[in-house]
C-alpha cells in the first residue's frame, strides 16, 4: 500500500485528491495539509511515502516545505501538482528535492503513474512541463569555464594568448586594453601557477588545456 500525504492550501483539491486517490488500489491518503508548515509536520509524524506538494500555499509555499523535507524526512518523496509550469517555477522545485512535477490538468490516472514511476526511482514529469524544462536548459546561458589554481577567466585568457607566441604588447592589442594591464595580468597569473617566466607559462598552458586553438 502506497502512503500518501496531501499538500494544498484549497480544501476542494484536497478533498476531490482524496477521493480520487481513494479509487484507486494500492493507495492510502494518510492525511491532508493545508499549507506547507503542517505538510512537514504531518510528513515528519506520519512518514508517507508521497507527498502530492502544491507550490502556492500560505505560510510556507511548496518549495520551502520541500526543501525541508529533503532535511528533515529524505525518505519521503515530494511529487508538485500545481496549477503554475513556468520555467522558474518548476527549476524551483527540483532543485529543492521534488521528484515529479504534474500541473492540476493532470488526471488521475497520470497521477497514478506518476505516483508509481517516483517511488520507483524514476521522474515524473508531465509533458507540458518537460517542454518547460528543456527550453529553460536550452536557453540557459552556458556555465563559466573553472580555471585551474585560481586563474580569473581574464588571466587565462592572456595565459592562452601568450602560449600562442604573442608579446605583451600583440596581447594588448588583440584585448584592447593597455600594454601595462596586461603585464599586470602577466605577473599576477605566474603567481598563481608559479612560474618564473614565460617558457615556464606557456608549458603550464599547454599542460592544462589552455593553449590557443
Amino acid at each position: 500500500m502506497i502512503r500518501v500525504l496531501i499538500a494544498d492550501d484549497q480544501r476542494v483539491v484536497r478533498e476531490g485528491l482524496s477521493m480520487v486517490l481513494g479509487l484507486m488500489k494500492g493507495f492510502e491518503v494518510v492525511g491532508t495539509a493545508a499549507d506547507g508548515d503542517e505538510a512537514v509536520t504531518l510528513a515528519q509524524s506520519l512518514r508517507p511515502d508521497v507527498v502530492l506538494m502544491d507550490l502556492r500555499m500560505p505560510r510556507c509555499d511548496g518549495i520551502e516545505a520541500t526543501r525541508r523535507l529533503r532535511t528533515e524526512a529524505p525518505e519521503v518523496k515530494v511529487v508538485v501538482l500545481t496549477t503554475y509550469s513556468d520555467d522558474r517555477s518548476v527549476l524551483d522545485a527540483f532543485r529543492a528535492g521534488a521528484r515529479g512535477y504534474l500541473t492540476k490538468d493532470a488526471g488521475g490516472a497520470q497521477i497514478h503513474e506518476a505516483l508509481q514511476q517516483v517511488l520507483d526511482n524514476h521522474a515524473a514529469i508531465d509533458p507540458a512541463v518537460q517542454r518547460h524544462l528543456i527550453d529553460a536548459i536550452a536557453t540557459a546561458p552556458p556555465p563559466r569555464p573553472a580555471f585551474p589554481d585560481g586563474l580569473t577567466p581574464r588571466e587565462a585568457e592572456v595565459l592562452s594568448l601568450m602560449a600562442g607566441g604573442l608579446s605583451n604588447a600583440e596581447i594588448a592589442a588583440h584585448l584592447v586594453v593597455s600594454e601595462g594591464t596586461v603585464k599586470s595580468h602577466v605577473n599576477h597569473l605566474f603567481t598563481k601557477i608559479g612560474a618564473r617566466d614565460r617558457a615556464q607559462a606557456v608549458t603550464y598552458a599547454f599542460r592544462h588545456g589552455l593553449n590557443a586553438s
